[in-house]
C-alpha cells in the first residue's frame, strides 16, 4: 500500500522527520518496502533564472541563455520555443542523469553547432513530473536561484510504499497507520470527526438483503443534481501519488476514502437502477455481466452480487458492472456502503481472477462499523464539490456483532515478554490503539474496537503492548540449560540428508531444490504415480501428481542450464518421493545428475561415465552411514536407465540403496534432453538404522595398523556371466581380518582365453597387525583365496 507523507500528517500532528517516521513504523511492525522521495530522486534539478536569451548564430531554432544557477553563471543552449530572458526554470547540472530521457549528460561542456552549453534546462516530461514536453518549465512565480525542483514544482512530498499482513485490515487505510503511530509516541492522531448530514427527502432507492451471511449490512444513500467533473487538484495529487489514475470526482472520491479510511464504497448512476437493489446469490447465465474491467462474467450460486430487477450490476465487495457506472453527464447518485463476508469474498475473487482494491480490503475484513461513517464522508464531499441535494441515509441488515471483550491481567505482559511496565503505561498505549480498558484492579476488561477483529484473547493484547512499546527494547535473555544431556537435536535421516548434501558438494555438485510435484506424461517415463498421488487442486496443470523420482526436474533443470552455455553443471537435490498415498509411501532420496561432456583440464580431459556415477553415488552412501563394504552391484535398473550402461547398489537381494548410470535415451528425448546424461538416485530411508548405542555418536576413530601391507595379484578364468563384484567379494571373505582391499585391475578376453571366458585379475591388500607375515602364511592366505573364489563362482586361477 501506498501513501504520500502528507496524506499521513493530515491525521498525525508530528514534527518527526521522514526517517523518524520510517523507523516508528518498522518497529510498530509495518514493514517499509520503499520510500520515493523526490527531493533525494530530483536533488540535482534546481531552480536557475534566465538573465538572457539570443537566437544561436548558426542555428534558427536554438537560443543561447544565460543562466543563474546553483554552480553560478553558466552559458546553455536551449532548443524549448518558450526559451526567454527573465523566466524561471529548472536546471540540470553537467552528469545529471535524466530520468525521463534514461541517460546522463556528459560531465563536459558540450558544443552545439559551435557554442558551448553547460547543462540544461528541463521539461516536466523530461523529470518525469508531468506530461508536458512543448516546452522547459516555466515556473508561474520567481523562486530563489538554487531552490530545489520538486519544492519549486509542489512535487516534494515522499511517498511510503509498505507490505500489509493479512491480520491487520485497518493498516490499508492512512488513519489506521496514523494511529498506530500516535500510540508509539511520536505524533498525536488529530480528530477528524464525521458528521451526520441530515436528509431532506426519503431515500426513494429501497435495500433488499437476500443473502444476509453474504452481506450482513447495506448502507446507502441518494444524492440528486450532482455535477461530476473532473477532480480538484488536491485530489488529483494524492490519487496519482498512492499509483492510480484521476478519472473523475465521483471515482476519485470514492478511492481516496478507500484508502483513508480502509472504507471501500461504489457510485451508481440512479437513472439506470430499476427496483431495489439487492444482495443474493448469482443466477449463472441469467446474471451475465461486464464489469468496470471490461470483462464478462457469469456469477454462480456461491458467489454474492448486487441486483436490481433488471440485471446484475457488479459482484458485492470486488467489482461493479458498466451498465451502471458514473459518466461526466450523471446527475443523480445512490451511493453503496456496504459490508461483506471476507471468506465468501475471497472464494469469488479466486473463482473469477479479479483483483481489485475493494476485494483486497473486503477479503481481509473492513471495519463492521463503518458502512454509515462511510456514506456520511461521501455525502460531505459530493456535496461540497459536485453539489446536489442528499436523501435520508437508508440502512438495511445488521452491523455483524462486535469482538468481545477479553478479561486481561495486566501480569501478562511480563509473564509473556519480560516486560515490566507501568500500569498506566500499559492503559496508556491500548487506549491510543482504540481499545477500551475498564476496571480498577490488576485484571482489567479491554473493550475490543470493531476495526479490530483480529484481537480475540489476552495473548494478542500482550502483542499490541510490546509491539508498541518496541520488540528491540526486550531483554536478551538465554534459555535455560537444561540439568541433563540431552540427545543431539538433529535425527538419524536429518543426518543422513545433511552427510550426505556435504558428500555431493564437495565432490562437485551443486544443490537444487525443485518441485514435488510433476505432470502425469512426465511420470509415466518414471513407471509412472502412484495411487492416490493425483492432486486435486494443483497450483498448474503441469504438476498435477506428486513425483515418483526427483529426476524429472534435475534433468530438465540441467538442460535448462546447458541452454544458457552451462553444459558441464552437475546438479543434485536431497528431498522426497512419493511411491502411494499410504504412511510408508514417501522415501528420503539424494538424486544426482550430470552430461557426458568432457570438460577442460590441465591434466588431459576424458568423457565421464558409468564408474563416475557409482563413485559418487558411493560416496554418498558412505557419508550417509551405509554399509558400502558389503553392498553389491547387479545390472538389475528399471526401465529408465541405460540397460546397457546401468547398474544397482543393493544390501542383500530386496534391499535396493541405489540406482546408477545413464539415463535411457528414449526418457531423455521424451523430456528434450539433449546429449547424454549420467545419474544415480539413493534411498536413505533404506539404510539400516544404526544401534541404538551408537546412535548419533562421532565416527570411529581412525585405525591406520604400523606394518608394511602386502599385496598379492591373482589373474582367474571366469565364465563370463560371472559378475566382477561376485568374484571381489568371495576374495574378501577368504581372511576378514587380514585382506583390507580387492579391486580389478585387468579384464581380458582375447587369445589365449577360452571362449565364453574372461580372464579378471585382481589385486588383494593384506594388512599384518600384530607382526610381519611370514611368505608361509602369505601363500596360506592365497590358497584359502584361490579355494574361495573357486567355490562362489567356478572360476579358476590362470596359469
Amino acid at each position: 500500500m501506498k501513501f504520500p507523507l502528507s496524506w499521513l500528517k493530515y491525521h498525525l500532528e508530528t514534527e518527526a522527520t521522514l526517517d523518524e517516521i520510517a523507523e516508528a513504523m518498522t518497529m510498530a511492525g509495518l514493514e517499509i518496502e520503499h520510500i520515493d522521495n523526490p527531493l533525494e530522486k530530483f536533488a540535482a534539478f534546481t531552480v536557475c533564472h534566465v538573465t538572457h536569451a539570443e537566437k544561436h548564430p548558426d542555428a534558427d531554432k536554438l537560443k543561447v541563455c544565460t543562466v543563474e544557477t546553483v554552480d553560478g553563471t553558466k552559458q546553455i543552449v536551449c532548443g524549448a520555443p518558450n526559451a526567454r530572458t527573465g523566466m524561471y526554470a529548472i536546471y540540470a547540472p553537467l552528469g545529471a542523469y535524466i530520468p525521463g530521457l534514461d541517460f546522463a549528460l556528459d560531465k563536459k561542456p558540450r558544443k552545439i553547432r559551435g557554442v558551448e552549453s553547460h547543462g540544461m534546462m528541463c521539461s516536466a516530461k523530461e523529470l518525469e513530473l508531468g506530461e508536458d514536453h512543448d516546452g522547459i518549465i516555466d515556473l508561474p512565480e520567481p523562486f530563489d536561484v538554487g531552490t530545489p525542483a520538486v519544492v519549486a514544482l509542489g512535487q516534494a512530498d515522499p511517498v511510503l510504499d509498505f507490505e500489509v499482513t493479512p491480520n491487520r485490515p485497518d493498516w490499508l487505510g492512512v488513519r489506521g497507520i496514523a494511529r498506530d503511530l500516535a500510540a508509539t509516541g511520536i505524533g498525536t492522531l488529530k480528530t477528524h470527526d464525521i458528521a451526520e448530514i441530515p436528509g431532506s427527502f426519503p431515500c426513494p432507492v429501497k435495500i433488499e438483503l437476500d443473502w444476509s451471511e453474504a452481506c450482513p449490512v447495506y448502507a446507502g444513500r441518494v444524492i440528486r443534481g450532482v455535477t461530476n467533473g473532473e477532480s480538484p487538484d488536491w485530489l488529483k495529487k494524492a490519487i496519482k501519488a498512492i499509483g492510480l489514475r484521476p478519472i473523475n470526482f465521483l471515482a476519485d472520491m470514492t478511492n481516496m476514502i478507500s484508502v483513508d479510511r480502509c472504507r471501500p464504497l461504489h457510485v451508481y448512476d440512479l437513472a439506470k437502477l430499476d427496483g431495489p437493489i439487492r444482495a443474493r446469490r448469482g443466477r449463472g447465465e441469467a446474471d451475465r455481466f461486464e464489469a468496470l474491467d471490461n470483462k464478462e462474467y457469469v456469477p454462480g450460486e456461491d458467489q454474492c452480487v448486487i441486483a436490481d430487477d433488471a440485471r446484475c450490476l457488479g459482484f458485492g465487495g470486488i467489482m461493479g458492472g458498466t451498465w451502471s457506472g458514473v459518466t461526466s453527464e450523471t446527475t443523480d447518485v445512490f451511493i453503496e456502503s456496504a459490508w461483506f463476508e471476507p471468506l465468501i469474498t475471497r472464494a469469488t475473487a479466486k473463482a473469477t481472477g479479479i483483483d481489485s482494491d475493494a476485494k483486497y480490503r473486503f477479503e481481509r475484513g473492513v471495519d463492521p462499523a463503518s458502512p454509515r461513517a462511510g456514506i456520511e464522508q461521501a455525502t460531505e464531499l459530493v456535496l461540497k464539490y459536485c453539489g446536489g441535494e442528499a436523501s435520508e441515509v437508508i440502512v438495511a441488515g445488521e452491523t455483524p456483532a462486535a469482538p468481545a471483550d477479553i478479561d486481561f491481567p495486566i501480569t501478562e505482559v511480563k509473564r509473556l515478554t519480560g516486560l515490566d511496565l507501568p500500569r498506566a503505561e500499559i492503559i496508556r498505549i491500548l487506549e491510543t490503539l482504540g481499545f477500551v480498558p475498564s476496571g480498577e484492579g490488576d485484571v482489567l476488561t479491554v473493550g475490543v474496537p470493531s476495526w479490530r477483529m483480529d484481537c480475540t484473547q489476552k495473548a494478542d493484547l500482550v502483542e499490541e503492548v510490546a509491539r508498541i512499546h518496541g520488540y528491540d527494547k526486550l531483554d536478551a535473555v538465554s534459555l535455560p540449560r537444561p540439568p541433563v544431556r540431552r540427545e543431539a537435536p538433529a535425527t538419524v535421516m536429518q543426518l543422513r540428508a545433511r552427510h550426505a548434501r556435504r558428500a555431493l558438494a564437495g565432490r562437485g555438485y551443486s544443490e537444487s531444490v525443485t518441485w514435488s510435484f510433476c505432470n502425469t506424461q512426465q511420470a509415466k517415463l518414471f513407471g509412472g504415480h502412484g495411487d492416490g498421488l493425483e492432486l486435486e487442486n494443483p497450483i498448474s496443470s503441469e504438476l498435477d501428481v506428486m513425483r515418483p523420482t526427483a529426476l524429472i526436474h534435475l534433468l530438465t533443470a540441467l538442460q535448462a542450464n546447458a541452454d544458457r552455455g552451462q553444459d558441464d553443471a552437475r546438479l543434485f537435490e536431497v528431498g522426497p518421493i512419493y511411491l502411494d498415498d499410504s504412511d510408508k509411501g514417501q522415501k528420503l532420496v539424494a538424486t544426482g545428475v550430470r552430461r557426458v561432456e568432457a570438460g577442460r583440464h590441465w591434466a588431459g580431459t576424458r568423457q565421464p561415465d558409468i564408474f563416475d556415477a557409482k563413485a559418487d553415488a558411493l560416496a554418498a552412501l558412505a557419508a550417509a552411514g551405509a554399509p558400502v563394504d558389503n553392498l553389491q552391484v547387479v545390472a538389475e535398473a528399471r526401465d529408465w536407465w541405460h540397460p546397457g550402461r546401468s547398474g544397482v547398489l543393493r544390501l542383500g537381494p530386496k534391499n535396493v540403496m541405489a540406482e546408477f548410470g545413464e539415463i535411457h535415451p528414449a526418457v531423455l528425448k521424451a523430456l528434450d534432453i539433449d546429449g547424454r546424461v549420467l545419474a544415480f538416485e539413493i534411498v536413505l530411508d533404506a539404510i539400516p538404522q544404526p544401534k541404538k548405542a551408537s546412535g548419533l555418536k562421532a565416527r570411529t576413530p581412525l585405525e591406520r595398523a604400523d606394518l608394511t601391507p602386502v599385496t598379492r595379484d591373482f589373474a582367474f578364468l571366469a565364465d563370463k556371466s560371472v559378475a566382477a563384484d561376485t568374484l571381489v567379494r568371495a576374495a574378501k571373505g577368504a581372511d576378514k581380518q587380514m585382506i583390507t582391499n580387492v579391486s580389478v585391475f585387468d579384464v581380458y578376453d582375447g587369445k589365449g582365453v577360452p571362449e565364453g571366458q574372461v580372464s579378471l585379475a585382481i589385486e588383494v591388500t593384506l594388512q599384518p597387525r600384530d607382526k610381519t607375515l611370514t611368505e608361509k602364511e602369505i601363500e596360506a592366505i592365497a590358497a584359502g583365496i584361490v579355494a574361495k573364489v573357486e567355490k562362489a563362482t567356478g572360476a579358476s586361477l590362470r596359469s
